[in-house]
């Protein structure tokens, strides 16, 4: 049986009775603006009946939107970078959640086309934030992959990454870390310890 969680004040109210086939309609169609809020809407679905690590994937599914940053659903719910942290951070231990550092350093690692950069650095920016949220949860040892600083997440999200999203991140990593730990730039001596 599932633990129902708390609203995330970072997300669009779900609709009742969502499931997936409110995804299940644009696997044919465009990933824009409506299939990016779908995805926000089910991920809170999904993690107000306690699916924490389903939430999470839905959330990642958001991250990977054909948008141009432009679009006006990203002014009233911008990039899920909060709601990742939220989330992440809030699932109690009864609840599976997984390992999202290991899920992002993978799918960083793994990532392929369309929009290959932009959504490998986006990953690379969820498994930062999971590491100042969540620093107990281990990388994967057996994984040989280049961890990069906040500086190159930034910098990456500056070039590959929506206008402002860089500063959007950085804003939820500075909230969200412990007495100024990854805030205000830095290099690999400011991230947490591993």
């Amino acid at each position: 049986m599932s633990v129902a969680l708390p609203i995330c004040p970072f997300l669009p109210t779900p609709r009742p009775g969502l499931d997936w086939r409110a995804l299940n309609v644009h696997r044919d169609s465009g990933r824009g603006g409506e299939f990016y809020r779908d995805c926000l809407e089910y991920g809170h679905a999904l993690w107000q009946r306690g699916f924490a690590a389903r939430a999470v994937l839905c959330l990642d599914r958001a991250m990977g939107a054909d948008l141009s940053g432009y679009e006006p659903i990203l002014c009233e719910w911008p990039l899920p970078y909060d709601a990742m942290a939220w989330m992440i951070s809030r699932t109690p231990p009864e609840v599976f959640v997984g390992n999202p550092r290991v899920h992002f350093q993978h799918y960083a690692d793994r990532m392929n086309e369309p929009r290959r950069n932009q959504r490998r650095w986006r990953a690379w920016a969820c498994w930062a934030l999971v590491r100042v949220v969540r620093p107990e949860f281990p990388a994967d040892p057996r994984h040989c992959v280049f961890e990069p600083t906040e500086d190159e997440i930034e910098n990456a999200l500056c070039r590959h990454g929506h206008l402002g999203e860089a500063e959007l991140w950085q804003k939820t990593i500075c909230s969200a870390a412990p007495q100024g730990k990854w805030c205000g730039g830095g290099d690999s001596n400011t991230r947490p310890a591993v």
